[in-house]
């Protein structure tokens, strides 16, 4: 399914594309946003990081049709992404939710309405009835973002994070555990 375009009364997530690099690459340069990432995700952050990853991961993954990705935009900055959050299949045959958002906008909800919208694309769009998604142990924001949107909480398994961090997080969301959580946003 190609990535359709998303609103709430204060976010766009629109499908990331090439163009995003240059804000990417300013944001995502972050050891606050990089330590809780997998250690795939290079520190110090390459010069050209966010155009390779864009180019060689991100895209070739959203053409297959593997992977839907969004650039999340504030409506009041319509022209500047300041964070991403994908879907996909992951590891094999498990999906799996990721995002970042740039550190100076944490704190703020705008993740958690981020989520709601993926959230209610994959189960009332992909007609998915269930997902998982991990975090690094020590990402508490990434944790409470979980908490709050629905995820229940199943385990542990290896990680290796940019921290040192060696343990991920496990949850599952499901479409009952979504509805309960009762997010509803207006657009």
């Amino acid at each position: 399914m190609k990535t359709p375009t998303l609103q709430t009364e204060r976010l766009i997530l629109r499908p990331i594309s090439l163009d995003d690099a240059p804000d990417m690459q300013t944001h995502f340069n972050d050891w606050n946003i990089i330590k809780h990432m997998n250690s795939g995700v290079p520190w110090p952050y390459p010069d050209d990081g966010a155009f390779t990853f864009l180019r060689d991961r991100v895209m070739p993954n959203v053409k297959a049709g593997k992977e839907n990705v969004w650039a999340i935009i504030l409506k009041q900055k319509a022209h500047t992404s300041i964070g991403a959050i994908s879907f996909g299949i992951q590891r094999g045959s498990r999906e799996d939710r990721g995002f970042w958002l740039v550190s100076k906008y944490h704190g703020e909800g705008f993740m958690t309405e981020a989520v709601a919208m993926v959230n209610d694309f994959i189960f009332d769009e992909l007609k998915l009835k269930k997902f998982t998604v991990t975090n690094a142990k020590s990402n508490i924001a990434s944790r409470r973002v979980k908490e709050k949107t629905g995820a229940i909480f199943v385990g542990m398994e290896k990680g290796e994070h940019n921290s040192g961090d060696t343990v991920s997080e496990v949850w599952k969301v499901t479409k009952e555990s979504w509805a309960a959580a009762n997010i509803r946003l207006k657009t």
